[in-house]
């Protein structure tokens, strides 16, 4: 049975929802916390034969994403691309796939009363998500359904799409917006942060190295998922497979290494994103080993060599960019990403820089699997 919610509550959710194409009266509701970014909503529909459905009902956040209805072109676009695919592949529409449910009036999306931009996903029984990787199955699977994403949209124009955020993955304009924030230090936190702006500061040489090479047409822009966390993939709970990539507001032009690199940030270390004890973070080399096989089982037939060289580098580049950021956050006073207590932020960023130390430390033995592996 669906949990108990209360009438004010669930009338809210139902005024969302209700202007979708869902079948039934909204007789559940409650909000999934597990995000940074977006306000989202797991809700009970009963049809009058007793059948029960859940849907998603997510709110874009439009103070991170600036034009929401964007975010949502890209998201139909590349949705309606997948599915009709798969639907080929498998001549059966009823794939494990995620989809748009439309709003009553035909539109992809909705409006809130209270302003906002609203839409409804399929909910995917039977699945899990991770937030942090515990076996190299689980590695695997993950990579490889990133890998596979890749892949499905590797025929779709980025011409059809818009940049949902400018420079989301350009480390170069991350880091020169961190010097500018420690120099304005807008609530007076940079001197508690001595250590970390250091350390990042040391990376100043490298940081920009996929810039360079994009701008230098060595490496090839692609269409790329652009927020590869491990809890970005539907994992089923029986079989531990991968179902299927979620979270699609970042997908835009972007380099194929970004997301190879969040996946190494994201699940190579035991540790929470936001554990406060750093001597809990460690690159596992197991774990690495199981993403890179399953990454290019799924996408190694378009990678180019530099692409493949290249993957152990991204892993250090894309945790140094992601500690920048929650630093930058750390010190504009916490405004970008959700937190749920003081310091959550700077916890954050400590864990991603410890990382970059223990990725730097094993990078050699790294690259030499990768070879071993693209042979």
């Amino acid at each position: 049975m669906p949990p108990s919610t209360s009438s004010s509550h669930l009338k809210n959710i139902a005024s969302i929802g209700d202007q979708f194409a869902i079948q039934g009266q909204c007789i559940a509701g409650d909000e999934i916390e597990s995000g940074h970014i977006n306000t989202t909503y797991l809700a009970t529909y009963e049809c009058e034969n007793g059948h029960q459905q859940r849907y998603i009902l997510q709110r874009v956040n439009e103070l991170v994403f600036k034009d929401p209805e964007g975010v949502m072109r890209n998201v139909q676009c590349v949705t309606q691309h997948i599915n009709a695919k798969v639907l080929r592949q498998k001549k059966d529409a009823s794939g494990q796939t995620l989809s748009l449910f439309p709003a009553r009036t035909g539109a992809a999306w909705v409006e809130g009363k209270g302003g906002g931009l609203w839409r409804c996903y399929n909910f995917i029984e039977g699945c899990i998500t991770y937030d942090v990787v515990e076996t190299t199955r689980q590695a695997y699977q993950a990579a490889k359904a990133f890998g596979a994403f890749q892949d499905l949209v590797s025929d779709l124009s980025a011409d059809l799409l818009v940049e949902t955020i400018p420079d989301f993955h350009d480390t170069p304009v991350r880091y020169q917006r961190l010097l500018e924030v420690i120099e304005s230090d807008p609530v007076g936190r940079a001197v508690k942060v001595a250590k970390e702006i250091s350390q990042v500061k040391k990376a100043a040489p490298w940081l920009g190295r996929l810039v360079e090479l994009r701008d230098a047409g060595e490496l090839v822009e692609r269409i790329t998922h652009n927020d590869t966390k491990v809890n970005n993939v539907m994992i089923d709970a029986e079989s531990d497979e991968a179902v299927c990539v979620i979270d699609l507001d970042t997908v835009m032009p972007g380099l194929s290494l970004y997301d190879f690199g969040d996946m190494v940030r994201s699940a190579t270390s035991p540790a929470a994103e936001d554990e406060p004890n750093t001597e809990l973070v460690e690159m596992r080399m197991p774990i690495f080993e199981a993403l890179v096989e399953g990454y290019l089982e799924a996408a190694g037939s378009f990678l180019s060599p530099l692409e493949v060289e290249l993957l152990p580098f991204s892993g250090k580049l894309i945790s140094l960019e992601t500690g920048i950021r929650f630093l930058t956050d750390y010190l504009e006073g916490d405004l970008y990403f959700k937190t749920s207590r003081p310091e959550q932020n700077l916890d954050r960023c400590r864990t991603q820089l410890k990382l970059v130390q223990s990725i730097e430390a094993q990078e050699k033995e790294m690259l030499a699997f990768v070879k071993k592996v693209a042979r």
